[in-house]
């Protein structure tokens, strides 16, 4: 038997992110590969991106209007003189005194000017333009300089980045093709339990689907690690050792079910009987009190190469099992994918209504975080315990409720773990 070693919310967080900094030093980093620009949204970034010239590349316009020298522009009419689209150069040499050039967002400056009145600050007549009463210019107002934004050779993007849209923009901006990614980390992922079936079985009277693998896969994946679904465990000794000796080839191992008290509940004696390390057997939160994080001893591959595996415990209730994924699985995955220390993502808001909390216990509740600019509110979704899959699906984040209080009232700041 397993000895159960129960610890509070924060401390397993903290433990989780010692061993995700493991991930931090050189040797352990994962290998490397260059892949397709569009194909590296969510994945790692494995070395720095640098520009390839200037950014911007030359002294560029903000608005549509003209340039001008800011010392000739209060109180003249300014002559204009041509016109300069995005895309284009003016040839028209050293902007003179007096002068003007009629010039679009985007497009480069005109030699000798030094600012943009925007085309709905002037008064025009003809080629003749003038400021409008009460308007006034200054050098450099409406223009990015050249090279603001990064310097040739800068790098503008750190390896251990994740890759997302404003990534890709800018690496696209710097004429990356391809960029070399961190390869994912694999998760091998099983669901315990006599009671599930797969999807394409008709479930019986007693039984019900295999959605967490699905869940969880979905998970893992969007967090840069590939999900692999292994086949259901059933709760019997030999099953479950067949998946671990599998399960164990993979960076990560993630159970769901059989990690609670019952007489069923054999996944923790199983993974000892492999000679695990646990560094925690439990957590008081709700839900997720019976999750396991731990340590599978180095075993020899079939390359020959000496490899461990950590693994996870998950409760086998649908919320329990994705709100201790956000909270201590995608922190680890994302460090073993090269993305370095990140805890989970939380932010805070408003409670719209009375909620209870639950002395010495971490609750983690389903909500809806409402997009209100100027002051985010926070509403429980009604649910029906940890097993409640549709109240999970209308809620778009968690309320975590510390364990010091046992009530919180309207208006209260709250802590919102994002998902």
């Amino acid at each position: 038997m397993t000895v159960a070693n129960v610890v509070g919310f924060d401390e397993a967080l903290q433990i989780v992110l010692g061993y995700a900094a493991e991930f931090a030093i050189e040797a352990r980093k994962p290998a490397c590969e260059t892949k397709d620009l569009l194909e590296c949204f969510g994945r790692v970034l494995a070395e720095e991106v640098k520009a390839d010239r200037d950014q911007p590349p030359f002294d560029r316009s903000t608005r549509d209007g003209f340039a001008v020298r800011a010392v000739d522009s209060t109180g003249t009419a300014l002559r204009v003189v041509g016109l300069v689209r995005a895309g284009e150069r003016w040839n028209g040499g050293a902007l003179e005194q007096g002068a003007a050039v009629e010039i679009m967002t985007g497009a480069p400056m005109p030699e000798g000017a030094d600012a943009v009145v925007m085309v709905e600050h002037v008064e025009r007549d003809g080629d003749a333009i003038r400021l409008m009463d009460g308007r006034a210019i200054r050098r450099g107002e409406n223009v990015v300089p050249r090279g603001s934004e990064a310097r040739a050779s800068e790098a503008v993007l750190a390896a251990g980045t994740v890759v997302g849209g404003a990534e890709i923009a800018l690496a696209a901006a710097c004429g990356y093709a391809e960029l070399p990614a961190f390869c994912r980390p694999r998760v091998a992922i099983v669901s315990t339990g006599d009671e599930l079936v797969e999807l394409d079985e008709v479930p019986g009277a007693q039984q019900i689907r295999n959605s967490n693998s699905y869940a969880l896969k979905s998970l893992v994946d969007a967090a840069s690690g590939v999900g692999e679904r292994m086949a259901i465990a059933r709760d019997v000794r030999e099953e479950l050792r067949d998946r671990v000796s599998l399960g164990r080839r993979a960076d990560l191992l993630l159970f769901s079910g059989g990690v609670s008290m019952g007489k069923y509940d054999l996944v923790e004696e199983v993974l000892a009987e492999f000679g695990a390390e646990f560094f925690f057997t439990g957590v008081k939160m709700q839900p997720g009190k019976p999750v396991v994080f731990g340590r599978l001893p180095k075993f020899e591959d079939s390359d020959g190469v000496g490899r461990e595996c950590l693994f996870f415990g998950l409760p086998g209730n649908p919320i329990s099992a994705q709100v201790t994924f956000h909270c201590f699985v995608e922190p680890l995955l994302r460090a073993m994918g090269g993305a370095g220390v990140q805890g989970p993502r939380f932010v805070q808001a408003t409670l719209a209504e009375e909620v209870e909390g639950k002395a010495g216990l971490m609750r983690v509740l389903p909500a809806r975080l409402t997009p209100d600019r100027v002051r985010p509110e926070v509403r429980l979704v009604g649910w029906h315990g940890s097993g409640d899959l549709t109240a999970n699906a209308r809620a778009n984040c968690y309320a975590v409720l510390p364990p010091e209080k046992e009530r919180f009232g309207v208006g209260e700041i709250v802590t919102v773990l994002l998902r």
